[in-house]
């Protein structure tokens, strides 16, 4: 496990927000300059997939049975591979290398509070646009070779172990597998902290601990020829929404990930757009749309329920890793092996 410290800093959708929001108007606390006060961490994690499964159809919502059911077998899943082992108080190893178990990732899942089907909510039938003729794409395995080209845009997984640059980006510690942007649920860590001063607000993911700091004085993008992992952003406010507008990705970077092991197109010709707006005491509504005309044949946008999280923790991914050096290490050993 990875040492972490505490952070210590000041606490200071609209496409489809959840029911009981909806039904009660909601004013959000201010900050000293009359702005809605997000600060705080918010915990973005959820049963929701991505996409809607094509056996539901053009059903946007589950029903509370479904949605009942899909929370108590998350439970089980969970209980069943946290069972203690013949030797008091051990926890069962996951996969055959003594991978994280179900005992680390994010206990309190849930599925949105609407509990609607999926977290793509445009196009209406809840899943992602078709690709553009020709589109780049990666798949990435933990477990073998897969054929690919660098550069290896995935966050999670890799094409090979010949080298570092075979990794994918979350191994390597330049960006989280859940912090995008766009935020998506996976996994563990799965927080942001929102703090924000008159001409800035900070978004910092915890998982390898990216922070984006976005000016909200108006100010133009970076010239076209500067680009950035997390992208360039602009804020502004709609009222009682922070909107935040991001160009600037490099194309060491997809311009979506659909999972963490899964890379599609380039961010080179990204143009990313979130939506943040406090809908109750302890709830941040999420929405974001990719546009990128140059990978999808249309934009499409998705949206989150973020609930009040805990303290949040420095993840210091570099520290005391040792997972990608015995990665390349244990594929030289496995090479001498087959040469002898």
């Amino acid at each position: 496990m990875i040492m972490r410290t505490p952070i210590i800093v000041p606490l200071f959708f609209t496409a489809a927000v959840c029911v009981t929001s909806a039904q009660t108007a909601y004013t959000p606390p201010r900050t000293a300059e009359g702005k809605p006060d997000l600060q705080g961490v918010w915990d973005f994690s959820s049963l929701t997939p991505l996409e809607r499964p094509k056996d539901m159809g053009d059903r946007a919502f589950l029903t509370p049975e479904e949605a009942a059911t899909l929370t108590a077998e998350a439970a089980k899943r969970k209980a069943s591979e946290n069972a203690p082992t013949e030797r008091k108080g051990m926890l069962p190893a996951g996969g055959q290398v003594g991978a994280y178990n179900r005992f680390w990732s994010d206990q309190d899942a849930r599925v949105a509070p609407d509990r609607r089907s999926s977290i793509i909510i445009d196009p209406p039938d809840g899943r992602l646009p078709a690709l553009q003729p020709g589109v780049a794409q990666q798949i990435g395995s933990t477990q073998q070779d897969m054929p690919g080209t660098r550069p290896v845009r995935m966050r999670g997984a890799g094409i090979g172990a010949d080298s570092a640059e075979d990794r994918g980006l979350a191994e390597r510690c330049l960006v989280g597998f859940n912090s995008g942007p766009p935020v998506l649920p996976a996994g563990y860590n799965q927080n942001i902290q929102i703090v924000q001063t008159r001409d800035h607000v900070m978004i910092l993911n915890e998982m390898v601990h990216d922070a984006r700091i976005i000016p909200l004085d108006g100010r133009p993008h970076l010239p076209s020829h500067l680009r950035q992992w997390l992208g360039d952003g602009r804020g502004r406010w709609e009222g009682d929404t922070l909107v935040v507008e991001s160009t600037n990705f490099t194309d060491k970077t997809a311009s979506f990930n659909p999972g963490v092991a899964n890379a599609v197109g380039t961010g080179a010709n990204l143009r990313l757009t979130e939506r943040f707006r406090r809908v109750a005491d302890d709830l941040l509504s999420y929405e974001f749309t990719v546009n990128d005309p140059s990978t999808f044949t249309r934009p499409f946008t998705g949206a989150l329920t973020m609930q009040r999280g805990h303290d949040l923790y420095e993840f210091a991914c570099h520290e005391g890793n040792y997972g990608l050096a015995n990665i390349l290490r244990g594929a030289r050993v496995q090479e001498s092996l087959s040469q002898k």
